[in-house]
Formats: structure tokens, C-alpha cells, sequence
């Protein structure tokens, strides 16, 4: 319910105006501004902040059209982006007016702390009436918001920064001047005009995290606190951060910035250009749906082409195995027959090969992502077809779907994204960023089915779910986008099929290794275990391979059998973090305390921000009675991730050894606070007895079985 699709960044802004209006009074009378008991900001439920704790004027923020004068490239970009109908587009307004109708309007300042800022921050989302002007309503997160922002917050998301003065200028003495001054002195002053509007952290990914992570407080729901999503977590824990040894693939760092506010040329009047290059403020990422509504066609084209732009997941039809024959994998590797009246398992591997977090990131229920999968004889005839439309636009219910299904106390859908009534999610499927996932089908080739046979696996990819946008839109509206992200299509042949050329794009080495995770993650470690010896087979010099076999070991409980390949790694990459992460908690388990420091040491050391290191690091000085040192490992556990369980449950058991009873029991509030319901479940199990085509997503291996030639299961 928070941030949408798009990376909450910067506007790179150098403002002229014709007009001075530098005396505006900026702060906005505190009285009808109700702040409730226990409420501890001036945004609660939400996180955000003014500098001076006081509501700030709404004409206090320079306009967009003002900063258009100079910044005419970034205000039509602007215009067309998400950020700027944050506030006013339908889709959210649905949901955010029945929180307002059902809880109250200060309820709304949970999500309009990042959809409308200057909304809360004004104070015109206060308890009671305040004849604000609200006509800022229709520029949602404008250029101000983000360029006004002078400090962030522990990224706990939903809003967590801090709001200055709104000010293009500083004067000589670098005080902030209020208000908009003329084009005349900014450019008179161009870096008193940057050092207003432009902070090192605007670059950051935690810039980002600000809006782009969310949570469900008590003060929202009154139950408990809920993670919503979490993507600065997702991308700190992946590749591209550099600050987590433990991913399968290694590659360049990339922020959000970097993907979603890629540089292009320049367009003649933008004063914000550098070498003719700007900083796209389309924040172009997977919101087809507003762009849509609004007839944005710029936008809309760019967003598409961004999703098919081929870099982010990787689709592999992978293996093929024929009712009573032997599995063929790699497809394409060797030859086979296949005869009428048989039937056939076939495995698509998808991999989420580029996206710097989860395959789907937020607000995950309105999304909507699945595999379509189809077999068509040589007469375009469907044999079987899995995750098709329905009639009325909605997807296969028994498609292999990227999505969640929360459920309230009752066990039933939260179908409006109603988030404050979410007890539970029935299942939550996600592919995380470098991971892929295995999806099996089942087929039977007809007697008289005409040779060849086309096999094609697609991700689709809609923004919204069809059901939601009838909610919003009522039944008859137009269809809304539908994007393929990646697909592969094989021919093969009901009779013999010969070996295929091996492809240099696709390798087979790490044909293997996906599929490899993917059975790590379902659970599957026999399979992973074997996908991974061919991997070391076929590239007996790839140190990651035999890590790979070592951590299917470990997470078999054949702790014993993971140290020969950990040791092989090392030995062809000395001093891997990676490995000598996982041999750091083979030490622990036979006892070797000096050594596991060593590793851990070692980890730390390269990968300061690794919060598995460090939770690791604060259990070695706990069980060696070394309590202060444990506290500062969970307490930069707990800076890098301030919700962190772990971190809550360790420093409530380690502050009271060291007789710290008030900061002990502030921690194990917190881990109370933030552990999951063990009553959540129930509510779980209650909606999928009630969805059986539902219940088999919330299970890590599963079949699609046709029948009739739709997906039975």
C-alpha cells in the first residue's frame, strides 16, 4: 500500500523562477493537528518527520511549474511518472478511501507519509477539519518532497525520513532561504542553489528505502506488526549491493538508481544535464497501470520496453521426461523419442537473473505474474495450456502465479488490499533476486496429435490484478496491458529427436546450477545435490560449485559431508567469504571456536554489512560468555536491519545477562511485537481448505497436470 513500483529517487533540479516569493511563512499552526495518545510523530501510523517536529506549510513547497522553468526534461518526465500521481490515481485512492471510511483520516497518514507528503507533513490529514488548501493533492510526490528531504531515518520504511525547510537556495551563510526566489539569483548562485536541493544520499539506495519498505504497525491494525515488503532489504541481500557474500552469482553493483534512473540524452532546455546525459525521472520499472489509465503513452511505451527488455529473467525448458522412459536434461543435450499416447513431465527453470530484488517486489496481491505454459501440435491445435485468460480477463486460478494471498481473522482474501486487516498470507511465492524456480508439467501427447510438437513457457506479467481493477473501475473498462517478461519456445518431435548444438548463450554448466537452486529451495536436496555434481563436473574449476554442493549438505543435516567441498573451494579461491562463511558454522558444530572466529573474522572483514556474518559473529561471543562483544554485533545487526528478529531476541537475552533490564525488556517487547502469530497459520489453512485450486501454490513442490487440456493439477 505504500510506494508502487518505482524507486523513490531524485530530482536533479537547478530552479529559476521569475517571480520572488521568498518570504512565505513555512511553518502551519500546530493546534488542529491531533496527535492521538501513543502516537509518536507528526505522520503516526506513518514514519515521517519535519525537522522543527511541526506541521510546515503547504505553500511553503515550491510548486513543480516552478521548477519546470529550468527543468523542463525532468517536469514532463515527472508529470508522466508514477511519483507525481502518487496521490491521485484511482487505484490507490480505492484502497486509501476505505481506510479513511472505515478507521479514520489519521489512519491514512500510514501510506500518504510516502503517496502525499506534503499532506501529512502540512497537517491536512490531521484528526479534524483544517481548511487547508489541498490542490497538492494532484502533484503527489512532487520535486520538493524528495529535494526538501534532509536526513533519513533507520530504514524501517513507510516514510522514515526527515523533512527540512522547503528551500532552491541557501544564502552565503549556508542557511536555508524558505520559499520560491528568483531565476536571476539561482543562477547567479548555482552551487548555493545544489547545496539546498542535493544531498550525497539522494544517490543511496536507502534514499530509496525510505518509502520503497513498509511494514504494518500496531498502530495501524491494532493486532500486530506485519512485514509488507521489503525491497532495500531484498537488494542489500543480493548481488548488487556487494555487502552479502552468500549469493549464488557474483556481478557489478547496481542501486536503484542505476536501474531506475538510468542516464539518457538530454533534452535541449534541461539545466540539470551533465556531458548532455540526464537522469531519467520516469523511474521506469513495472507500472503499466497508471501510465495506462491516464493515456500516458510516452511513458507507458517506455515501461514496457523495460520489462521486455530481456535483462532481468531467464526462461529454460529445461528437462523432458516421457511417461516409463528417462529423464532428458538439459533438454537438448541428447537424443529421444517420443511416441502418441504417451505422457510427459517437462521443467521450466526461471531465474531471476537481473533484478536487484524479488520477482514480485511490493504490494505483491494487486500484482499479477505467471507462468503460461502450452503445447500446440503442428496444426496449431492446443494438447494443453496452463495459466490462459479466462473470458472475463482473469487469469488460470491454477496457474503457477509470482503473488500472495493475504487473509484477515477470518480466513478469508483480503481482496481490496485492505492491509490494516491482514492477519496471515496463505502463500507467498516469490523468486529472490539471483534465485530461480522450477515449475513442472504434466501433458499427454493424443493418438493423433501431428507432428511437431511447440512447447512455449512464458512469464506474464499485469498490472493489476483483473479482479482489482474491477473493483476500482467497475466490469467494463478497457483491458489492461499484459507484458511478456521472458519466454522460450522448443520444437520437438513425436518420434526421434536428435541432440541440438549446445548454445553459448545458455550454458550448460549453469543450466545445471539453476536448477540446482531451485531444487535447494523446494526442498529438493537429492536433486540439488546432483544438479550441482554435474555443475563441478563440467566446470571443476568454478569454486561456487562446490560451495553449492556443500550448502545442499548443510541444509540436509549432513554437516560432516559439506567440508571436503568447502576446503575445495577455498583451495581454488582463497579466502572466498562465501565459503569460509558456511565452514565458520561447520566449526561451531565440531567445537573449533578459534577457527570459527577466524572465518567469521575473515567474512567481516570484506563484507562489513553482512547481516548473516554478524548475527553469526554475535552467537560465537555469546556462547563464549562474552556478552559486551556479543551486544555490538547484534547492535550492528540491528543498524543494518532494524527489524531484525534476531537482533531483538539476542539483545533481550544478552542486555539482562549484563544487567541492562530496561533495555532487555524493550527488546523482547519488540520481538513479541514482531514475531509472527502463531494463531496466523490458522487463518492461513482456514482460506486454502476453502481454495483447493489455491492450496498446492503454498507447497514447494507441485505439479500442473492437464485436463480436458486445462490445468487440473
Amino acid at each position: 500500500m505504500l510506494g508502487r513500483n518505482s524507486s523513490l529517487a531524485l530530482f536533479a533540479l537547478a530552479c529559476v523562477c521569475p517571480c520572488a516569493c521568498a518570504a512565505q511563512a513555512q511553518q502551519a499552526p500546530a493546534s488542529p493537528y491531533a496527535i492521538s495518545t501513543g502516537e509518536s510523530s507528526i505522520s503516526s501510523p506513518g514514519n515521517s518527520e519535519t525537522i522543527t517536529g511541526k506541521p510546515i506549510r503547504p505553500g511553503a513547497f515550491p510548486a513543480a511549474q516552478y521548477c519546470a522553468g529550468c527543468h523542463k526534461q525532468a517536469y514532463t518526465e515527472w508529470r508522466h511518472a508514477l511519483h507525481s500521481n502518487s496521490f491521485r490515481e484511482p487505484f490507490y485512492r480505492h484502497s486509501v478511501n476505505i481506510l479513511r471510511r472505515t478507521k479514520g483520516m489519521k489512519f491514512t497518514r500510514h501510506c500518504d507519509s510516502c503517496h502525499n507528503p506534503i499532506g501529512v507533513l502540512s497537517g491536512a490529514l490531521a484528526s479534524k477539519h483544517t481548511n487547508i488548501d489541498e490542490t497538492f493533492d494532484e502533484d503527489g510526490v512532487t520535486c520538493m518532497t524528495c529535494h526538501s528531504i534532509v536526513r533519513l531515518q533507520p530504514t524501517r520504511g513507510n516514510g522514515s525520513y526527515v523533512m527540512g525547510i522547503p528551500s532552491v537556495m541557501v544564502d552565503a551563510n549556508g542557511k536555508r532561504i524558505p520559499g520560491e526566489v528568483p531565476y536571476s539569483e539561482i543562477m547567479a548562485h548555482p552551487k548555493r542553489h545544489a547545496h539546498a536541493v542535493m544531498h550525497t544520499f539522494l544517490h543511496s539506495p536507502k534514499f530509496c528505502a525510505a518509502c520503497h519498505k513498509a511494514n504494518l504497525p500496531y498502530t495501524l491494525n491494532h493486532y500486530k506488526f506485519i512485514p509488507a515488503f521489503d525491497v532495500y532489504d531484498e537488494w542489500q541481500q543480493s548481488k548488487f549491493s556487494h555487502q552479502s557474500p552468500l549469493n549464488f552469482y557474483s556481478g557489478p553493483r547496481f542501486t536503484c538508481q542505476n536501474c531506475h534512473m538510468m542516464r539518457e540524452m538530454a533534452e535541449p532546455g534541461e539545466d540539470g544535464a551533465k556531458h548532455d546525459t540526464f537522469a531519467s525521472h520516469r523511474w521506469l520499472a513495472g507500472n503499466t497501470g497508471v501510465p495506462f489509465y491516464y493515456g500516458y503513452k510516452t511513458q507507458l511505451k517506455k515501461t514496457i520496453a523495460f520489462l521486455r527488455s530481456g535483462m532481468f529473467l531467464h526462461v529454460d525448458l529445461f528437462g523432458l521426461e516421457p511417461q516409463n522412459g528417462c529423464a532428458i536434461e538439459p533438454l537438448g543435450s541428447k537424443p529421444f523419442t517420443l511416441a502418441p499416447n504417451q505422457t510427459v513431465q517437462v521443467w521450466v527453470v526461471i531465474q531471476n537473473k537481473n533484478i536487484g530484488h524479488s520477482l514480485i517486489p511490493e504490494v505483491r496481491d494487486l500484482y499479477q505474474t505467471w507462468v503460461e505454459f502450452e503445447v500446440k501440435d503442428a496444426d496449431g491445435k492446443a494438447i494443453y495450456h496452463s495459466g490462459f485468460l479466462n473470458p472475463d480477463g482473469t487469469v488460470d486460478a491454477r496457474a503457477h502465479t509470482y503473488t500472495n494471498s493475504p487473509v484477515d481473522s477470518k480466513g478469508e482474501f483480503v481482496d481490496d488490499h485492505e492491509v490494516w486487516t491482514i492477519h496471515s498470507v496463505a502463500y507467498d511465492n516469490t523468486i529472490q533476486s539471483g534465485r530461480s524456480d522450477l515449475v513442472r508439467y504434466e501433458f499427454h501427447i493424443p493418438a493423433r496429435a501431428k507432428s511437431p510438437l511447440t512447447i512455449t513457457a512464458r512469464v506474464n506479467y499485469r498490472h493489476y490484478r483483473q479482479s482489482y481493477i474491477n473493483h476500482v473501475l467497475g466490469p467494463k473498462h478497457p483491458a489492461y496491458p499484459i507484458v511478456v517478461l521472458a519466454s522460450q519456445t522448443r520444437t520437438i518431435h513425436i518420434g526421434r529427436n536428435a541432440a541440438q548444438p549446445p548454445d553459448p548463450n545458455d550454458p550448460k554448466w549453469m543450466r545445471w546450477n539453476n536448477i540446482g537452486i531451485a531444487y535447494l529451495y523446494q526442498l529438493q536436496y537429492a536433486d540439488a545435490l546432483n544438479a550441482f555434481e554435474h555443475v563441478v563436473k563440467l566446470r571443476p574449476k568454478y569454486a561456487d560449485g562446490y560451495i553449492n554442493v556443500a550448502l545442499t549438505y548443510l541444509k540436509w543435516e549432513r554437516y560432516s559431508m559439506a567440508r571436503p567441498d568447502l576446503e575445495k573451494a577455498l583451495a581454488l579461491k582463497p579466502g572466498d567469504a562465501r565459503a569460509l562463511y558456511y565452514r565458520a558454522l561447520l566449526e561451531r558444530r565440531e567445537g573449533h571456536d578459534a577457527a570459527e572466529f577466524a572465518d567469521l573474522q575473515q567474512v567481516i572483514a570484506r563484507y562489513p554489512d553482512s547481516r548473516d556474518a554478524r548475527r553469526e559473529l554475535g552467537i560465537y561471543y555469546y556462547q563464549l560468555h562474552q556478552y559486551t562483544d556479543a551486544r555490538k554485533q547484534f547492535e550492528l545487526l540491528q543498524a543494518i536491519d532494524p527489524d531484525s528478529l534476531a537482533a531483538h531476541y539476542n539483545l533481550s537475552v544478552v542486555d539482562r545477562r549484563l544487567g541492562m533490564k530496561k533495555q532487555a525488556a524493550m527488546q523482547a517487547a519488540l520481538f513479541a511485537t514482531k514475531q509472527v502469530d502463531p494463531q496466523a497459520p490458522s487463518y492461513a489453512l482456514d482460506y486454502l481448505r476453502l481454495h483447493p485450486e489455491l492450496s498446492i501454490e503454498s507447497v514447494p513442490w507441485h505439479l500442473h497436470k492437464e485436463m480436458g487440456g486445462i490445468d487440473n493439477r
